[in-house]
C-alpha cells in the first residue's frame, strides 16, 4: 500500500511545481534583476566588461525561463535545453580570456541564487509541509541536473572558442613567418607586419624605428628617442588613427608609456578607459574626439628588440574590433615581433653591408679609363637586384708599353664585401702583372698563384675562393688581338662592314675560338694564349656571365640578343652599352653584371718606323741617324738630342748584351715610344755606378730623360721601350689612319 501513496505523493509535487512555475511565469524580468543584484557583489567582473554586462541580463532572463519550463512542462525530463545566451556568454569569456573557473563560478552561484528565490515560493501556495518538504527534495535535484548539464554545455561552447582564438593564432603566427622578412628591405619588411596584422588581429598597426636604427647596425638606442613612422597600415581608407604620415620622424612625451616600454624592453597592454585617452595616444583635443568617436578601446605597445639592439615600437590598436587585447594577445603580438625584429635586423644589416660593399666596389673600379688611342671604350657596372648581396664582378682598361692596351673582365665567386675585398685584390694584382708586361697566359698563371695563396690565407668558414677572368691585349700597330682566359664567358667580336654605300650596313658576329682554361684558384693546369687579327673599328664585347644567364632565360636567346644588338650597334659605345642592359635586363638583374665595350684604331703606318739592327758597334751611329731623320719628317726636331742619346744606349746595350736579330722601333702615338728588341731573355736593370766605372749608367741616362722605360718578354725574346712626352705645341698624336 505504500508504493501507490508515494506514486500519488510523486505526481502530486510535479503538480505542485508546475503550478508554482506558472505562478513565478509573470515575475521573470523581477527574479533576474534579484539575481543580478546579489551577483553584483560577488563578481564584479560582470560589469567591467560592456558586452558582458549587455549579455549577461538577457542570459540571467533566459536562464529564469528555462528553469521555470522544465519544472511546468517536463518536471521529470532528465535532460535540459541550454539557453543560447548561455552557450554566448561561454564563448565571450573564452574571447575575453577570462579563466573558465570564473565562468562556473558565475554559473552556479546565479543557479543557487535562483533555486533560493522559487523555494521561498513553495509556503506562498500551500501549507503542506510534507508538500513543501518533498517539492524542495525534488526542486533541488532537478535544479542541480540542470545546472550540471548546462555547466557542461557551455564549457564545451567556452573551450570550442579557445580552440577557434587558438586555431587562429596559430593560422596568424604561421602566416606572420612566411610572409614577414620575404624581402631583404626594411621598409618592406615592415610594411608586411602590419599587413599580417591587421587581416584579422588589430585594427591598426604602426611600426616605428629608431632613426639611428636606420643608419647603422648596432647603433640603436632607448636613449635616442626620435623616431621615424617606417610604416602603417589601418582597416580604415588613410589611416585616420593616426596624425602621422609614412616617413615622418617623431618622438614620444617623456614619462609616456611607449618611452618607458622602450626604455624597459617590456610589452604594454593598456585599455582605454571611458572617455580618458592618454596624450601620447592622442596629443590634440580635436584628435581625441576622432578616438574616441572610432571606439579606440585597448593598445599594446611592444618594443623592436634584436640581437641586443633596440629598433623600435609597434603599436597594436583596436576599435572597430569588440573584443579587448588581453595578455594572449600580448604573447602573440610579442612573438610575432620578435620574428620581425629579426627579419628586420637583417635586412638593416643587409641594407648597410651592400651599400659598403657597393661603395667599396665601385671604388675599385675605374672611374675614369687611362688615356691611350688603341681603342675607344664604353663600360656599365650593375648590382645584383636581388638578396644575395653585392658580387666581385669587375672590369678595367690598362695602357701598355708599345701603345698596346689590356682589356681585362673577372667576377670573384661569392657575394658581400669579402667578394668585393677579393676583387680589389685581383685587380690590383693583374694591374701589377700588366706593368711587367706579362703575356696574357702567363699572367693568368701568376693570377691563378694569387687565388691558391689567399685560399691558404683564409679561414675554413670563409668558404673556398675562386674567380674567373679574362685578359686580352690589343696591338693597334699589327691590329693582333691576344687572349686567355680563365674559365670565363668569351668575347664576342663584331667586325665592321666594308666601307661604301650611302647607309650602315650591320657588323658581322664573330666568335673567336678561345680557349677557356680552368677558374682561377684551382692550380696545376696551364693557360693557353690565342691571337687573331682585327680590321680596324671592329668591335669587342667583354662581360661576365650576369649579362646573358638567368634562370628564367635560355642563354642561346641571350647570345642572339647580344650578337643582334652589337650586329647593328650605333657609332656611340655609350648608346651600345645601354641597349645592352635594356634588350638583356628589362629589369634588376639577378647576378652582377660587369660590361666592357671597345672599338678597335689602327696606328698609321706612316707613324710607325722600323730598322733591323746589325750585330755591329758601328750599327749605333746609323740608329741615331736614322732616329733623327724619323724625327725630322714626323715635326720633333726638339726632341732628337734626347731620342739619340736614348737611342744610342739602348741600341748598345742590344748589340753588347743581347743576341740578334734586333731592331729598332720609333711609334708617334700619344707619346714617342722607342723600342729596342732582340732575341735574348736578359733583362737590363738599373745599378749604382762607382766613379771609376767606365760603364752602367746608360739606363740611369734613360730614366732620368724619359717619362717611363721598361721591359717586355715574348717568346721570341725581350724588348727594351722608353716613352717621351710630346711637345705641346708640335707633332699631335695620332690614334689612327
Amino acid at each position: 500500500m505504500g508504493f501507490p501513496y508515494l506514486r500519488t505523493m510523486g505526481t502530486d509535487v510535479d503538480a505542485f511545481l508546475g503550478r508554482m512555475a506558472r505562478h513565478l511565469r509573470p515575475q521573470v524580468k523581477t527574479l533576474a534583476d534579484l539575481l543580478l543584484r546579489r551577483l553584483n557583489g560577488e563578481a564584479p567582473e560582470l560589469w567591467e566588461d560592456a558586452d558582458i554586462s549587455a549579455l549577461t541580463l538577457d542570459e540571467t532572463v533566459q536562464h529564469v525561463s528555462a528553469f521555470l519550463d522544465l519544472l511546468e512542462t517536463r518536471p521529470g525530463a532528465s535532460a535540459s535545453v541550454v539557453p543560447p545566451a548561455a552557450l554566448d556568454m561561454g564563448r565571450l569569456y573564452a574571447r575575453r580570456g577570462i579563466p573558465v573557473s570564473r565562468l562556473l563560478r558565475v554559473y552556479r552561484l546565479g543557479h543557487l541564487s535562483l533555486l533560493e528565490r522559487v523555494q521561498t515560493e513553495a509556503p506562498r501556495l500551500t501549507d503542506d509541509w510534507l508538500m513543501i518538504h518533498l517539492a524542495t527534495m525534488r526542486l533541488v535535484a532537478i535544479g542541480f541536473d540542470y545546472v550540471d548539464r548546462s555547466s557542461e554545455e557551455v564549457v564545451a561552447a567556452y573551450q570550442e572558442e579557445r580552440d577557434h582564438l587558438l586555431r587562429r593564432r596559430l593560422a596568424l603566427t604561421d602566416r606572420a613567418s612566411k610572409r614577414i622578412g620575404t624581402t631583404l628591405d626594411v621598409t618592406r619588411t615592415a610594411e608586411e607586419l602590419t599587413e599580417v596584422c591587421t587581416e584579422d588581429f588589430a585594427d591598426l598597426v604602426t611600426v616605428d624605428l629608431f632613426e639611428s636604427a636606420l643608419d647603422e647596425p648596432g647603433t640603436g638606442s632607448p636613449e635616442a628617442l626620435t623616431q621615424r613612422r617606417v610604416a602603417q597600415r589601418s582597416v580604415l581608407d588613410d589611416c585616420p588613427e593616426s596624425l602621422l604620415r609614412r616617413g615622418e620622424a617623431h618622438s614620444y612625451p617623456d614619462g609616456s608609456e611607449p618611452v618607458r616600454a622602450l626604455a624597459t624592453g617590456r610589452s604594454v597592454l593598456h585599455h582605454v578607459a571611458g572617455a580618458g585617452m592618454p596624450a601620447w595616444m592622442a596629443p590634440s583635443e580635436s584628435h581625441g574626439r576622432v578616438l574616441r568617436a572610432l571606439g579606440l578601446h585597448s593598445v599594446l605597445l611592444v618594443p623592436l628588440h634584436a640581437r641586443g639592439d633596440a629598433l623600435g615600437l609597434v603599436q597594436f590598436v583596436r576599435h572597430r574590433t569588440s573584443a579587448p587585447f588581453d595578455d594572449d594577445d600580448l604573447l602573440l603580438a610579442q612573438e610575432i615581433v620578435s620574428r620581425a625584429a629579426v627579419s628586420i635586423d637583417n635586412a638593416r644589416r643587409y641594407t648597410h653591408e651592400r651599400s659598403t660593399a657597393l661603395a667599396l666596389q665601385r671604388s675599385l673600379l675605374p672611374r675614369h679609363t687611362a688615356e691611350q688611342s688603341a681603342v675607344e671604350t664604353a663600360s656599365r657596372y650593375l648590382p645584383a637586384g636581388s638578396r644575395a648581396g653585392v658580387g666581385g664582378d669587375w672590369y678595367d682598361v690598362i695602357p701598355l708599353s708599345g701603345a698596346r692596351v689590356a682589356l681585362v673582365v673577372g667576377d670573384v665567386v661569392g657575394r658581400g664585401l669579402r667578394a668585393a675585398a677579393t676583387m680589389g685584390r685581383l685587380r690590383t694584382a693583374v694591374r701589377a702583372f700588366a706593368d711587367i708586361d706579362l703575356t696574357p697566359d702567363e699572367l693568368l698563371t701568376h693570377l691563378d698563384d694569387v687565388v691558391i695563396r689567399m685560399q691558404r690565407e683564409e679561414s675554413p668558414d670563409e668558404g673556398e675562393t675562386s674567380a674567373t677572368c679574362l685578359y686580352a691585349i690589343y696591338d693597334p700597330v699589327s691590329r693582333v688581338c691576344s687572349l686567355a682566359c680563365a674559365g670565363h664567358v668569351p668575347p664576342t667580336v663584331v667586325v665592321p662592314p666594308t666601307p661604301g654605300g650611302t647607309t650602315r650596313a650591320p657588323g658581322t658576329v664573330e666568335l673567336p675560338e678561345v680557349p677557356i682554361g680552368p677558374p682561377l684558384g684551382l692550380g696545376g693546369l696551364p693557360f693557353e694564349t690565342t691571337e687573331f687579327e682585327l680590321p680596324e673599328g671592329s668591335l669587342l664585347a667583354l662581360h661576365t656571365d650576369g649579362l646573358i644567364t638567368d634562370r628564367t632565360r635560355d642563354v642561346d636567346l641571350a647570345l642572339t640578343v647580344l650578337h643582334d644588338v652589337l650586329a647593328s650597334a650605333p657609332e656611340s659605345l655609350e648608346e651600345t652599352c645601354d641597349r645592352l642592359l635594356a634588350s638583356l635586363l628589362p629589369g634588376r638583374p639577378a647576378d652582377d653584371v660587369a660590361l666592357l665595350v671597345a672599338r678597335t684604331h689602327a696606328l698609321d703606318p706612316d707613324h710607325v718606323a722600323t730598322m733591323d739592327l746589325p750585330s755591329d758597334p758601328a750599327a749605333v751611329s746609323g740608329a741615331r741617324r736614322f732616329a733623327s731623320d724619323v724625327l725630322e719628317a714626323w715635326g720633333l726636331e726638339e726632341l732628337s738630342f734626347t731620342t739619340e742619346l736614348v737611342v744610342s744606349e739602348l741600341v748598345t746595350n742590344a748589340i753588347r748584351y743581347g743576341r740578334s736579330p734586333a731592331r729598332l722601333r720609333l711609334i708617334l702615338q700619344s707619346t714617342l715610344i722607342c723600342e729596342v728588341s732582340d732575341a735574348s731573355s736578359t733583362s737590363p736593370h738599373l745599378r749604382r755606378a762607382r766613379i771609376s766605372d767606365e760603364g752602367g749608367r746608360g739606363l740611369l741616362l734613360v730614366a732620368q730623360l724619359t717619362e717611363r722605360w721598361g721591359t717586355r718578354h715574348s717568346r721570341e725574346g725581350k724588348v727594351i721601350w722608353a716613352e717621351q712626352a710630346l711637345p705641346t705645341h708640335g707633332g699631335s698624336a695620332v690614334g689612327g689612319t
